[in-house]
Order: C-alpha cells, then structure tokens, then sequence
C-alpha cells in the first residue's frame, strides 16, 4: 500500500500553491487533499472556532493542469483543518504531512505566526513528519492568488526533500523542515541547511487618520528583503538566493543552561524521581 500524504496550507483549498505541491508528491504516495475553505494566512497555530470557523466539510477539485485531484475543504483555521483531517478524513496512518506551498517566505521570527507552520506543528505534535514550504514573492499581497508566482522550483524541491523524509526519517527533535524557495530559484538552485535568523522579519506599519481614538487603523507588515541578522540563517540563505531547509521542534525550550538559569535565578532544578532516590542510571 502506497504511503498517505496529507497536504494542506494555510491560503486556502483554491491555492495555486497547494495545487503545485499535489503535482509534486502525488507520484510519492496517496494524496489526502485537507486545507481551510478560505484564506487563513497569520493564522499561526489557533485553534477558535469563531468567525464563521464551524468545521463544516466540503468536497472539492483541485487542478493542475490536465491533472486533478478529489480535495476537502475545511471551514477551519490551518490547524483545524489538520485535525479534521487526522481524525475524520484519513482511512490509515499519515506517513508525511506537507504544509503549503505557501504564497510568500516564514523566515525570522514569524514562523510562530505563520498559518502554514502552524499547520505543520498540529501534525508534528501527532508525531506525524512534516514539511512547511514557502515560496517567496516580490509584491507584499500575500492573500491574493496571483498567477504571476512560479511555483516550479518550489514543487521541485518539495517533491525532492518528501521523497527523502517518506524513505527515510527525521532526527529526534527535527519535527519539521521549513523550506524557503527564494524568487528565480531554479531545480539547479543550491540548497542549505540553516538555523532560523532572529530577526524581525516583517516590520509592522499602521495608518490611520488624524485621530488616534475612533478611526481605523491599517496595519500591515513590511517585509525585510535582503536583510539577515547572521549567516548560517534562513534569512541570510534566502537573500543569497538559496533555498533554505531549516528544522524546527514543536519544543520551545530555550537551548541556554537551564543549570545556570537556576543558579541565577536562586530557585532549585527539577530531579527526575530516580535522581531523588540517588539512581543515576
């Protein structure tokens, strides 16, 4: 039996993007098709069921073109509509869940905003491997579906690095790999291994009228080309124009002393009941 795939994103069922990675995985296994019924980007991880968000299920078609595959849409945020699909949709145990290809970069720190991401981390935490894939775009409208974005390079590395991680498996600790494919990549671009950058990569921006009180205000978010805050970093990787594989854990540990947080803080380490008892093994 071919392995199951579930694929999904976070810009909605009617995605290019998301079409473009049903071409590339489905020679790699069976095809479980589960994304929201609408635009959900920035939706991060949430988990509300508000806002018209009542999980009601549609089928639905997605093309590419001369192909098509039988999809589901999910009025539900990105990570909803995973847990729709783990527990109502899938017929067997989900090998590899791909999140995107996503309309516009998750670099820096806004992988924890990210609905695609957030997606993948709903799968990761189910101990299923995932995959968030990123495509990056030039204008800074990340909600349209604009058939500009050329999201071949994207589907050739997403099929390539799904293949690896179906046939073989991640490192403890690597719930995720987060693929950046930068503007005019190519299937001949290099592909690297880095860190996720520190930086603010989307730069908040508000206006609004004369008046602070009572007036609306637009905010939106700026994205920070070219820019990185070291290079051994998705961000530094992206401006170079290379693709960027980055791993992520759904563990948000920090990886500093957690002995020397305690000793600075005055307040005791917590022992495991073996070490309470002197058992060290």
């Amino acid at each position: 039996m071919k392995p199951l795939i579930l694929l999904t994103n976070d810009d909605g069922i009617h995605s290019p993007g998301l079409a473009a990675a049903a071409e590339a995985l489905h020679s790699l296994g069976d095809l479980l098709i589960v994304a929201p019924h609408e635009q959900q980007t920035s939706m991060g991880r949430s988990r509300t069921q508000h806002g018209g968000r009542d999980g009601t299920i549609t089928k639905t078609k997605i093309k590419y073109g001369n192909q098509v595959w039988d999809g589901f849409s999910v009025k539900a945020t990105p990570a909803l509509a995973v847990e729709h699909a783990i527990y109502e949709l899938a017929d067997r145990e989900i090998a590899l869940v791909v999140s995107g290809i996503n309309y516009g970069e998750n670099v820096g720190s806004c992988v924890t905003v990210s609905g695609t991401i957030g997606a993948a981390l709903e799968a990761a935490e189910k101990g299923i491997p995932s995959m968030a894939i990123s495509q990056e775009i030039n204008s800074i409208d990340y909600h349209s579906y604009s058939k500009e974005v050329d999201f071949s390079a994207a589907s050739h590395f997403t099929g390539k690095i799904a293949e690896k991680v179906i046939h073989g498996s991640l490192p403890f600790d690597a719930d995720i790999l987060k693929l950046e494919i930068p503007v005019g990549a190519t299937p001949e671009t290099r592909c690297v291994i880095t860190r996720q950058d520190r930086l603010m990569y989307y730069t908040p921006t508000i206006q609004r009228g004369e008046e602070l009180f009572g007036t609306k205000g637009n905010l939106s978010h700026i994205p920070s080309k070219g820019k990185y805050s070291a290079e051994d970093t998705d961000a530094y990787a992206l401006a170079q124009g290379l693709v960027s594989i980055t791993p992520l854990s759904y563990d948000l540990t920090s990886r500093i002393s957690l002995e020397e947080l305690a000793t600075n803080l005055g307040i005791s380490m917590l022992e495991s009941e073996g070490n309470k008892h002197g058992n060290n093994s």
